[in-house]
């Protein structure tokens, strides 16, 4: 069946977004990696790293994003939504 979607209050506008709505909010992606159907994106900043996976909802759709990870550029553990935060273009 589709992908089940992540839904995190303050995450809305970033899951479910496909790869052009991502660049727009946080610029361009520091990787841009396909894995099989699988889409992987990077946004990096001075508070954190972002990966964002986007998978297509059904075949031949365009991926979404369902999930993201966030780490700070030393490895600690990051506040997803607050990554998203700091990185969204302001």
């Amino acid at each position: 069946g589709p992908a089940q979607i992540l839904a995190i209050p303050g995450l809305e506008g970033v899951i479910g977004a496909t790869a052009p709505d991502l660049a727009r909010q946080f610029g361009t992606p520091r990787l841009d990696v396909w894995e099989g159907d699988a889409h992987k994106l990077q946004f990096s900043g001075a508070a954190c790293v972002l990966d964002v996976y986007l998978y297509p909802s059904a075949q031949g759709r365009e991926p979404q994003a369902t999930y993201l990870d966030a780490r700070r550029t030393d490895g600690r553990e990051v506040e997803r939504v607050a990554c998203v935060s700091a990185l969204r273009k302001r």
